[in-house]
């Protein structure tokens, strides 16, 4: 899988220096700046720290199984679009030579809800979708009654079929939402529900072949 991220430090050459000093024990296998230039710091085929603990679906050792990209941006700040431009062109690449299927594209915060947040609320995943480098719900827009016992029990079912790890229901609706609804809140709702098994049912994580 790919995982994507920000880096949440102040300059990209900052940024860089800190993925390239073992002394921190963290790297990625690229960085993009928001100029759109592109550094590649480890070989696709080689094994980078940049997820961390997590999961999605069966996968608990992220790191042995995905290619991580990291996008030069503090979190509070919209993405550059000569760094998504850049995004998409790498994404296309890597997805072609791994075989790699849209689903397979997250979020560093899908994989660790509660822990991590990044690429956040501003990172648009509805426009990689569009291009076939991620997906993105395809619901009508129901009405936003409070879910009750039985529609909490569907969404965790749901959330959990797409690929989201387990976790308290709090947290994994956070990460959820930061993801497909970024800014609502509130209780879990009927939106949240039709967005989550239209997800699951259109892309069910592969727990045919785990990797534990």
């Amino acid at each position: 899988m790919v995982v994507v991220h920000f880096t949440a430090m102040a300059t990209p050459e900052a940024a860089l220096a800190r993925l390239c000093d073992p002394l921190h024990e963290v790297s990625a296998h690229y960085l993009i700046c928001p100029a759109g230039n592109i550094t590649q710091m480890v070989d696709e085929a080689a094994r980078a720290w940049h997820a961390g603990a997590g999961a999605w679906g069966a996968t608990h050792d992220v790191n042995s199984r995905s290619i991580g990209i990291e996008l030069a941006n503090t979190g509070a700040t919209p993405f550059a679009h000569p760094q998504m431009r850049a995004l998409e062109t790498l994404l296309a690449g890597i997805m072609a030579r791994w075989q790699i299927a849209p689903e397979r594209v997250i979020g560093h915060s899908d994989m660790a809800p509660g822990r991590k947040v990044d690429p956040g609320p501003r990172f648009d995943w509805a426009g990689l979708a569009r291009q076939g480098l991620s997906v993105w719900p395809d619901v009508a827009r129901p009405a936003l009654e409070p879910l009750d016992g039985a529609g909490l029990v569907r969404l965790a079912g749901a959330l959990a079929a797409f690929g989201y790890p387990d976790c308290d229901a709090a947290t994994r609706l956070a990460a959820f939402r930061l993801r497909f609804r970024p800014r609502h809140s509130g209780a879990a709702d009927a939106r949240d529900l039709a967005i989550a098994e239209n997800l699951a049912a259109r892309f069910p994580v592969d727990r045919a072949h785990p990797n534990p």
